[in-house]
């Protein structure tokens, strides 16, 4: 009985099915195409049209060629097949069910085969565009000039050519096994392959069709092997616990590799002789199929196993010896650690040398405010109006005020969107009223006024209260700003876009507030935005913000310019999408302009022999995501800061010039791009120059593999034990953050003068204690890594150590719960690691925050300690007090020996406690009161009354100390000559050099 075809849709289902698919069509590549006209609008702005076209020319080129290869390769198999497709076919069962099928495909083959094949050719070509960045190196790509250990074939090929060659592997095997597969089923369905029915299973010409396809399957799988042989120098070596091939795969995978793909060449001549020319059966082919993967499991598994197994983990140090020394080499060469400077710094000095209070290049320079913690100050006294903020991060950077040079902490006085009232939230004030911030606000990083608040040199106080106003300022802007206004920062999040321009007869963007207590408004003026004055770039825009007020509202006319992808990274990444961008961009004032500088990397992931990393674990530590950007996940074993790239925080311009122009990644990526897309080294402004810093996540990557790589011997580094890691966060060790890097302008020992340099500290593998102390700077414009390494066996303390043993000695703790009172807490900063006459000298700012509402951290205490730890430590006022007692326990000291006493503010238990005479006990109780006006003051958040109360503890607190010495002429060796009780400081009206 003869089936019935399968009933056909009638002609609305169909029409209805063409209109959705149609609709859905339209949307599609309408969105598509607005998002393409707005960005080369938005490329054109900034000059960088090339990275558009160049882009999408490739993408476009990936998505033809590829998908439509390999829909014209699949096509022409399945025609084939049907082609070759036997006339008569043996009655049967199943040929009877098959033939509703072939009834169904018959009349329309030729569409079937075309849809089938268009659909798979468009997803091939979708996952192909995405392979834009490796078909560019692939074909840009140079040398490295660095050949690779085992086959001597120059780092390029791995790093340019290589990944492609797999991907075009790849396809390939998909390619040919959707074509078996097409291929098979149309033989099924056609009757040149039967399950059922008398004679052969398959005709000669399906056997030869689908024989072939298999053939060329084996024979891509002997170019496999090919490239896995120069793979294995990437994966990752179990023996040696490293990257890179071992003692097993050299001397046994590598041949193994070797022998399977000439196997494999054989078995495909195997299949098609035997399948077609000779015996004509597929007996002998699915022999040569089994021989193939026995072979693979035997010579490519069993017999590399075995070798590692019995040869190898007997003698695994002396087996994978020269291979370990191979990934040493190479990490350090991919990671920039080839030229790190070592050099052992004996820190056997324990007692606080007197040439601390003499230094002019460490102690003076010592950097007191911590840029994370006050934010919130620059914030309460220099924010001016709610909705400007400075962020929760600020940054450090290095300035000539006055002829001398010193790290200053900075930030940029930004609009915050998320901080406007509901009336200022409207559509017209966000885009078109709020649309920019003010100015950049600096204080000199080692410098506090009295109150414990930041000397600002730079920033406008205009209409700010009296409240606003309780730091010190200096009399004139000192780091002037010739255009200060910020129109792009980090602040700005994708859909804080901004209306800008002539917009009638009066200026009507909030502009900064007046020394009068008005307000000043303005009108952008720069060449920055795109022009949206036409109606049919306002309706591009209203389509692509889905928002009609770009045609409906009169804020928008003939004049107006739209700013969009405002935030610095976010600019840099579209401009530039082949780089790793670091995670910290910060401003500098550069002739005169505010200025965004971004760090970005050149990576691969296919360098010989490196070890490989991943950039998001590699760079999170205390402060990622609390002001830095958390990099994405990708992993990587070779990294350049090649670029440095700035975007003017006022016209969004953006410029990238190489800063390693040696990298032959960055001029791959330049030729790809008609060379001219990054700017050369020689056009970096010297005055720029003077502002690039060593990037911060580079360094953590460089710190963290210094801390097994430093090791260069392969015993050595086989065992381990000389390996090291970096601390936690000191004040928070249970934390698991690890204790982020920090900026210093500084003089380490070997160094002819300060630097400013990026600096950690690391502690032995699973010990606290301290270890070596690592820096990153530059010298004459290059990039420079050093090393100071302490004894194996030293006594010196960690930062977890020496943080845990200055805050619980018993005199300090008891200072500091009296300034973590009930109404105040206390914060610390920047645990800074100085080595110093031969020892080591550690300082920690100790702010105090009150709870009442709109507080900051004030910087009220230094905590400062030297030698071990434990032996010298102080809690003073400032730094300059603490240095002098620091030097006085230091001359106190018997024989060069520790003090007795190490709090430093009490006599030791075996000294006699002072008598309270009549004028020792009426000056404490003088202190008493006091520090009970300061609480009570504090607490009410009126800051004249607490200024008088300090002002008046800090007279009881002279009061006692004379009263004090008069009891006590001669102290104890290890006294400070600190009152038993400090509470904070007095205010002043001038800054304190040093806090």
């Amino acid at each position: 009985m003869r089936s019935s075809p399968l009933p056909r849709m009638s002609r609305r289902g169909r029409v209805t099915i063409g209109v959705l698919i149609g609709v859905f069509v339209l949307f599609t590549l309408l969105g598509w195409g607005v998002n393409a006209w707005t960005d080369w609008l938005w490329f054109e702005e900034v000059r960088y049209t090339q990275v558009f076209t160049g882009v999408l020319a490739t993408r476009l080129l990936l998505f033809l060629v590829i998908g439509l290869g390999m829909a014209v390769i699949i096509a022409g198999n399945l025609w084939l097949a049907h082609r070759v497709r036997p006339q008569l076919r043996p009655h049967s069962a199943e040929q009877a069910t098959l033939e509703r099928y072939r009834m169904l495909l018959s009349p329309r083959l030729g569409t079937w085969i075309a849809l089938t094949s268009a659909v798979i050719g468009l997803f091939a070509g979708l996952s192909a565009q995405s392979r834009w960045s490796q078909w560019l190196l692939f074909r840009n790509g140079g040398s490295f000039g660095v050949k690779d250990p085992e086959f001597g074939v120059d780092v390029g090929f791995y790093v340019f050519q290589l990944p492609f060659w797999r991907y075009l592997l790849g396809v390939g095997f998909t390619t040919v096994v959707l074509a078996l597969l097409g291929a098979l089923a149309v033989h099924y369905i056609f009757g040149g392959v039967r399950l059922q029915g008398v004679g052969d299973r398959m005709t000669n010409a399906a056997r030869a069709h689908l024989s072939s396809l298999v053939a060329v399957f084996v024979l891509l799988k002997a170019i496999a092997y090919v490239l896995d042989q120069r793979a294995m120098l990437l994966e990752y070596n179990e023996g040696a616990k490293l990257y890179g091939a071992g003692y097993a795969d050299i001397n046994a995978l590598l041949p193994a590799k070797e022998i399977l793909a000439w196997i494999a060449v054989v078995v495909a001549v195997a299949i098609i002789v035997f399948s077609n020319a000779w015996m004509r059966n597929l007996v002998w082919p699915g022999i040569a199929l089994a021989l193939l993967g026995v072979s693979a499991v035997a010579i490519g598994g069993i017999y590399p196993w075995a070798v590692q197994t019995f040869e190898v983990k007997p003698s695994a140090r002396d087996k994978e010896a020269p291979y370990i020394e191979r990934s040493i080499k190479a990490t350090r060469a991919a990671f920039g650690l080839a030229d790190t400077k070592s050099k052992g710094y004996a820190a056997n000095n324990l007692v606080p040398p007197a040439s601390l209070a003499t230094d002019t290049s460490v102690v003076q320079n010592v950097r007191l405010l911590d840029p994370q913690l006050v934010s919130e100050t620059y914030t309460q006294l220099q924010q001016v109006r709610g909705f400007y903020d400075f962020g929760p991060k600020l940054d450090i950077d290095r300035y000539a005020v006055g002829g001398k040079t010193s790290d200053y902490v900075v930030g940029v006085r930004e609009i915050n969107y998320g901080e406007l009232t509901p009336q200022q939230s409207n559509w017209i004030n966000r885009h078109t009223v709020y649309t920019h911030g003010y100015g950049l606000v600096a204080a000199p990083a080692n410098q506090v006024c009295g109150n414990g608040t930041p000397f600002f040199v730079s920033g406008f106080l205009g209409g700010a209260t009296k409240e606003e106003v309780q730091a010190c300022t200096s009399p004139s802007e000192q780091i002037p700003a010739q255009q200060p206004r910020i129109y792009y920062g980090e602040r700005m999040e994708a859909d804080d876009y901004a209306i800008v321009g002539q917009t009638g007869d009066r200026d009507v963007e909030f502009d900064k507030p007046t020394s009068s207590g008005g307000e000043q408004y303005y009108t952008y003026t720069g060449e920055g935005g795109v022009e949206i004055g036409s109606f049919p770039r306002r309706l591009l825009y209203a389509i692509k913000e889905q928002e009609s007020n770009f045609l409906l509202s009169e804020a928008v006319n003939d004049k107006s310019k739209l700013l969009y992808v405002r935030n610095p990274r976010d600019r840099v990444e579209k401009v530039a999408p082949f780089l790793t961008l670091d995670g910290d961009p910060y401003p500098a004032v550069v002739n005169g302009r505010v200025l965004w500088i971004v760090d970005g990397y050149t990576t691969a992931a296919t360098y010989p022999y490196a070890e490989r990393v991943n950039l998001q674990a590699e760079t999170a530590d205390e402060l990622t995501g609390r002001g830095t950007f958390q990099l994405a996940r990708e992993n990587v074993n070779y990294i350049r800061n090649s670029v440095k790239a700035t975007v003017d925080a006022y016209d969004g311009t953006v410029k990238l010039y190489a800063f390693d122009d040696s990298d032959p990644v960055l001029k791959a990526w330049n030729k790809a791009f008609g060379g001219e897309l990054v700017l050369p080294k020689g056009d970096i402004p010297p005055e720029l120059a003077e502002h690039f810093r060593y990037p911060a996540d580079m360094f953590k990557v460089q710190r963290n593999l210094l801390a097994r790589f430093h090791v260069t011997d392969p015993g050595d580094f086989y065992s381990g034990q000389d390996f090291w890691q970096v601390p936690n966060a000191p004040d928070a060790p249970d934390g698991g953050v690890k204790q982020p890097p920090y900026y210093l302008f500084t003089q380490f020992p070997g160094q002819e003068g300060p630097r400013f340099q990026l600096t950690s500290a690391v502690t032995p593998n699973r010990r606290e204690n301290l270890a070596a102390l690592i820096s990153g700077s530059y010298v004459n414009g290059r990039p420079q890594l050093e090393v100071l390494e302490l004894p194996d066996q030293t006594r010196i303390s960690g930062p977890v150590q020496v943080h845990q043993q200055m805050t619980n000695n018993g005199d300090i703790r008891q200072q500091l719960n009296l300034l973590s009172s009930g109404q105040s807490q206390v914060q610390y900063g920047n645990l800074l690691s100085l080595p110093f006459g031969d020892g080591m000298l550690y300082v920690e700012p100790v702010y105090v925050k009150s709870n009442s509402q709109n507080a900051f951290p004030q910087l009220q205490r230094v905590l400062l300690s030297y030698g071990d730890g434990g032996s010298y430590v102080v809690l003073a006022n400032n730094l300059s007090d603490g240095i002098k007692q620091l030097v006085e326990q230091g001359k106190r000291a018997p024989g060069g020996a520790p003090p007795p006493s190490s709090g430093g503010t009490n006599p030791p238990p075996s000294a006699s406690p002072p008598v309270l005479n009549g004028e020792l006990a009426q000056a404490a109780g003088r202190v008493q009161s006091a520090i009970t006006e300061v609480k009570a003051a504090q607490a009410s958040g009126d800051f004249e009354r607490y200024g008088r109360a300090l002002k008046a503890l800090d007279e009881a607190m002279a009061a006692f100390q004379e009263a004090q010495t008069a009891a006590n002429p001669s102290p104890a060796p290890g006294a400070s000559g600190s009152p038993p009780a400090s509470p904070p400081a007095s205010p002043s009206s001038s800054p304190t050099p040093n806090g």
